[in-house]
């Protein structure tokens, strides 16, 4: 998967926005104000960071030696870096709906409610 693929797909996802908070080569999506992936794009190889459940983010690490790592400048426990060219562009997508899942379940009933009105 490149960059634009993931950067689509993101955006693709109900209530998604896409920023540069941080700096210009640090691309962020936030679904309903919360983070829940970032995207540098002047990184070689292309990678993208992405929140995990910390069990699941463990076993992705052990399953794909180099291709899933720790969060890079992230919580180590809660975030994963994922090396693009490494991992399965199906496994990319199934981590972006997981890391996106686990943001919207974090939010308050009202904002729930404001992000299921959106069309």
């Amino acid at each position: 998967m490149h960059v634009e693929e993931f950067r689509e797909y993101c955006l693709g996802k109900k209530g998604v926005t896409e920023s540069f908070p941080f700096d210009e080569q640090t691309l962020v999506f936030k679904v309903m104000g919360k983070m829940f992936a970032l995207c540098g794009l002047e990184r070689i190889p292309d990678q993208v960071n992405l929140k995990c459940d910390p069990e699941r983010a463990i076993a992705l690490r052990e399953a794909y030696d180099g291709g899933v790592i720790a969060g890079w400048h992230m919580s180590k426990v809660h975030w994963n870096t994922v090396m693009l060219e490494m991992v399965p562009p199906k496994l990319i997508v199934e981590l972006i709906d997981h890391s996106y899942d686990l943001v919207v379940s974090k939010f308050t009933k009202k904002l729930k409610s404001e992000l299921d009105a959106l069309s």
